[in-house]
């Protein structure tokens, strides 16, 4: 049985949808994460993006919630994303 279908039905469109990127600690990885969220979300606030870093500072996380507007964005940012190569985990 596939799961697109049951994705369909638990999200209704437009949702806020949060979204987790992980990455390694260097210069420009927020900037390069933020380029690539407004261009599949151009209304996204980038003052509303959450940073923490890891407990020996070696990663950072970053949490962005954006106003999902269809399964074939949040796709399309979630591609984007995991083949970007400072990007080592989304979720």
């Amino acid at each position: 049985m596939s799961s697109e279908p049951e994705l369909e039905t638990l999200l209704a469109f437009p949702c806020d949808f949060p979204i987790k990127i992980m990455g390694q600690t260097q210069p420009g990885f927020a900037q390069a994460i933020m380029d690539v969220v407004l261009r599949h979300a151009p209304d996204f606030d980038a003052a509303t993006m959450e940073m923490r870093n890891s407990r020996e500072g070696k990663y950072l996380s970053l949490t962005v919630t954006i106003r999902a507007t269809s399964r074939e964005q949040l796709d399309d940012l979630y591609r984007e994303l995991c083949d970007h190569p400072m990007v080592k985990m989304v979720l």
